[in-house]
């Protein structure tokens, strides 16, 4: 633990600034505050209060992340639920989240990166270039159906 205790009016004014120019989630700002010197003890009430007060939304945060994700990361549904669970996002809030995306929007992204890629590939025969393309859509994390379905 930290020999320098910083008062709870210092941190909650500082997370407060910081949730004021990025969406954070709350287990996120949660090892931010912990950082910054609060308390363990104390750490659930500046929580508290930050949600209570509308600067930290989980829902708000996972719609944000999954539309920037998708818009101008071009992940798929797998990846970005993934790396929402390992933020600590509950499950509901996720699947409410990856609902958002449009399903046309969704497989004509993902034909556009596959068309973009197989002008990279440098490979004459059709299986081998089926299975790269798998591969990298896979590695984006767009699901399955979604990849044979584009593939076709």
């Amino acid at each position: 633990m930290n020999d320098k205790t910083v008062p709870l009016k210092i941190i909650r004014d500082k997370a407060m600034q910081a949730c004021s120019r990025k969406e954070y989630g709350s287990s996120e700002m949660l090892k931010k505050i912990l950082s910054w010197g609060c308390p363990p003890d104390d750490a659930p009430s500046v929580i508290n209060e930050l949600v209570a007060n509308k600067y930290l939304d989980d829902c708000r945060y996972a719609t944000a992340y999954v539309n920037d994700r998708f818009r101008f990361g071009k992940w798929g549904r797998a990846k970005i639920g993934y790396m929402l669970r390992m933020q600590g996002i509950e499950e509901s809030v996720i699947r409410n989240a990856l609902e958002s995306i449009d399903a046309d929007e969704y497989l004509r992204c993902l034909k556009e990166e596959l068309r973009k890629k197989r002008n990279s590939i440098k490979t004459a025969q059709p299986a081998e270039m089926q299975a790269k393309l798998f591969r990298f859509a896979a590695s984006r994390g767009f699901e399955t159906e979604v990849i044979y379905r584009a593939l076709q």
